[in-house]
């Protein structure tokens, strides 16, 4: 999919790519036509005007700088973030030199640059949230204490254990498509719909670090799929090690993490009802008449979506079973 003017990849632009669900779920980008030369034609697309993660002619409300639910809901949210990213970039870099093909490497380094910027603009919005530049990692760490070691800890052990240890590239690029951006990503898109309206700079980051994702996990998936059409021996193990990987997200507390903070942002929600109005997040319902449950449900509907569809792309659709 290209744009009109064949300039720049139309999935890539800010104003013409789909949302994260729908492109992740229909896109298909391969590594060869995603590798360094895409991405440099890309991203002046994604970032023009956006190398902050929003435009700077969006303001960020006052009250969202003030002491209340609203702030409290998006520093722990973007603390998690900002240490899931820079988790994400240290582990990519071991996929890079056991890459089975120049453009599967090529794709993965600029995987690298991505996550690097995706930890650096979510950390850099704290700060236009008030929170002391020389005291930022130092205050992310203790507001995400928790929802690091008991998430993102043993999930980092798992993906090192394969991708580092194991030196397994097939392994390592279904983690990452299937069992931890598949998972996290659909909370990004709440996460952007459910601030459109309430700090429209935070949904512009969301919305830069989504179109990043969808070509991250349409590639992952097509780089699994070619790898195992080179290899058909191994897809047995893929699919167990899906399945081994899903499991792991049942006996860790994400679902608890996610819904805490949807919790706190229904306060600030109720406070200012006002400000949101109308704003739908998704067609026909009204944010200010969604519950917590509800769209975390939604959240986790989409993500069964997206994975379904993927590993079917694979041809590991039994994974599912």
């Amino acid at each position: 999919m290209t744009s009109t003017t064949d300039t720049f990849p139309a999935e890539a632009g800010w104003d013409t790519a789909p949302d994260l669900i729908e492109g992740a779920k229909t896109l298909e980008l391969t590594p060869a036509g995603a590798n360094l030369a895409y991405w440099l034609k890309a991203m002046p697309a994604t970032l023009r005007g956006h190398i902050s993660g929003h435009a700077p002619e969006v303001t960020i409300p006052d009250y969202m700088r003030e002491e209340g639910p609203l702030r409290e809901a998006i520093t722990q949210e973007l603390s998690f973030r900002a240490i899931a990213e820079e988790k994400a970039t240290r582990a990519l870099g071991y996929l890079v030199p056991i890459a089975p093909t120049v453009d599967t490497m090529e794709f993965y380094a600029t995987q690298v640059i991505d996550e690097a910027r995706h930890s650096m603009v979510f950390r850099n919005h704290l700060v236009e949230l008030g929170v002391p530049r020389e005291e930022l990692w130092q205050r992310i760490h203790e507001i995400a204490a928790k929802d690091r070691a008991e998430v993102l800890d043993p999930l980092e052990e798992y993906a090192l254990k394969v991708m580092r240890d194991q030196r397994d590239f097939l392994g390592g690029v279904l983690i990452l498509t299937i069992i931890v951006e598949g998972v996290l990503a659909p909370a990004a898109e709440l996460s952007e719909r459910k601030w459109r309206p309430l700090n429209p700079a935070a949904a512009d980051i969301e919305r830069g670090a989504g179109i990043d994702e969808i070509r991250h996990l349409t590639v992952g998936a097509a780089a699994a799929r070619e790898y195992l059409e080179v290899h058909p021996e191994e897809r047995e193990r893929a699919v167990a090690l899906i399945r081994e990987g899903m499991g792991l997200w049942d006996v860790l507390p994400g679902h608890a993490m996610v819904h805490r903070r949807e919790v706190i942002f229904q306060k600030g929600l109720e406070q200012h009802a006002d400000v949101v109005g109308d704003y739908e997040i998704w067609p026909g319902r009204r944010l200010v008449d969604t519950t917590p449950e509800e769209r975390q449900a939604q959240a986790e509907k989409w993500t069964e979506e997206m994975q379904e569809s993927r590993l079917k792309y694979m041809g590991l659709e039994e994974a599912l079973a």
